[in-house]
């Protein structure tokens, strides 16, 4: 049995070649849209379907009130069918057969008695006595009919509607029906008979804006910006000692936006000095977050970028942030406090990458007898005792960095509160708000830290 959803249709009736259709409902019926058109008023506009299942194809009545008949019995719902059968509607008749790749629907017109009237009691005519095929190969029995679905319903539904819809009217065709005599020449006017504007017309428009937004752009660099810019690219010249970038931008457009490459490798590029070094770690590299995500311009003049990128901080790391980055989600880091690197009585240091541990050049190896909790600790103590200097009145060693008496006011037992309550100390901008980088170091090749104490 074909398996292609493919039929050829056979007029007998009309002088027209073979077709071969492609289609997984068949429509039969009076409209022209039907594949097969059956031009009569004893016919339905769509009355009847022929839709593939597994390998048999089935035929659907789909007008109860003139039903489709097969092998002279009418068809309530539907039914298989099989090379041989013949289909009855109106003065029509379907003789189907099958091929390796098609159904194949032979139509003709039939002038005389129809098969559902002809006689059928004579016993010559029943299949009660039939004998089975001499090879000994009994016949295949017809599938049971398709149990009828919502899915079924609205398949054909949607294909009866799309068969049903009109032609659109082109615009010659009049607004209202034609009328007889000389009032049939009273056209509704259309839009074919105007006269269209001139092409030069559009051609010197496109010109003449093209040049305003040109101008726009030379002589006004804030015309097509969300939002003025801030002094630190907007300066003439480089105003920080040490320099943070290559020059001073001038308020231009492009140092930034260009139509190849990346906005990201331009501000790398640029600021890129023997004092800094601008860098993406390497979880905001997988997240893909860049430089313009914490560092956002045309925020007004008075914006700082070390401020705007710490506030960004704060503001993708919270429990509310559903975005995902990754794959993961984000959320408020320490319970929203300063936090401190011991949890659950386990050391933590998310803090210090293997590259940035490379640059700090400290005094402490880890030893093999060293768990790795051991040398989270040793880490976390050594960066402080010899990274970083006092600030905030809070006493220090000789050398004005930080000691364990800085943190640790006892040791028998070890004092584990105070040292909570002196993070925000050194770890708060001037404006007094958690300084994430001053911990979670984002540009590790930074010298312009003056709470580090660089090495040589």
């Amino acid at each position: 049995m074909p398996v292609n959803n493919q039929y050829i249709i056979v007029r007998d009736d009309l002088l027209i070649d073979p077709a071969t259709i492609i289609s997984e409902g068949l429509l039969i019926g009076r409209l022209s849209e039907c594949e097969v058109r059956l031009n009569h008023p004893s016919v339905s506009r769509v009355q009847a379907g022929i839709k593939q299942f597994d390998n048999a194809y089935y035929l659907f009545s789909l007008r109860p009130k003139n039903p489709v008949t097969l092998n002279g019995k009418p068809i309530e719902e539907n039914e298989a069918l099989a090379a041989g059968d013949l289909i009855e509607i109106g003065p029509f008749q379907l003789e189907i057969d099958t091929t390796e790749s098609a159904l194949v629907i032979r139509v003709e017109l039939q002038i005389g008695a129809k098969l559902s009237e002809i006689d059928v009691s004579d016993p010559g005519l029943s299949t009660d006595n039939l004998e089975a095929p001499a090879d000994g190969k009994a016949k295949k029995p017809r599938p049971a009919p398709v149990a009828g679905t919502k899915a079924l319903d609205i398949f054909w539904d949607k294909r009866i509607r799309e068969a049903g819809k009109m032609v659109r009217p082109s615009p010659l065709f009049p607004k209202a029906g034609r009328r007889s005599g000389k009032a049939q020449f009273n056209w509704a006017p259309t839009t074919d008979l105007i006269s269209r504007w001139p092409a030069a017309f559009f051609t010197w428009a496109i010109i003449i804006f093209g040049a305003g937004t040109a101008a726009a752009a030379y002589w006004y660099s804030n015309a097509f910006a969300p939002g003025p810019l801030s002094k630190a690219h907007a300066a003439t010249q480089m105003s920080l000692s040490p320099p943070v970038a290559l020059a001073a931008n001038n308020g231009s457009c492009t140092t930034c936006h260009a139509l190849k490459g990346k906005m990201d490798d331009r501000c790398a590029s640029c600021h890129h000095t023997d004092a800094f070094t601008a860098t993406v770690i390497k979880p905001h590299l997988a997240a893909g977050i860049g430089c313009a995500s914490c560092h956002a311009e045309h925020k007004g003049e008075q914006l700082d970028a070390t401020e705007a990128a710490i506030a960004s901080c704060t503001e993708c790391h919270n429990d509310s942030n559903e975005q995902v980055y990754n794959g993961k989600r984000v959320s408020t880091p320490h319970g929203g406090t300063f936090g401190y690197p011991v949890v659950n009585g386990e050391w933590s240091a998310k803090t210090i990458n293997d590259e940035e541990w490379e640059l700090k050049k400290l005094t402490v190896t880890r030893l093999p007898a060293d768990s790795e909790q051991k040398w989270r600790s040793n880490q976390f103590h050594a960066l402080h005792d010899q990274r970083v200097r006092v600030a905030g009145g809070i006493k220090g060693n000789a050398g004005g960095r930080l000691s364990c008496n800085s943190c640790h006011l006892a040791f028998d037992p070890i004092d584990r509160t105070t040292p909570r309550t002196t993070c925000a100390t050194c770890h708060s901008t001037l404006s007094g708000k958690p300084d994430c980088n001053s911990c979670h170091v984002q540009h590790i090749y930074d010298k312009r830290n003056p709470q580090i104490t660089q090495s040589e």
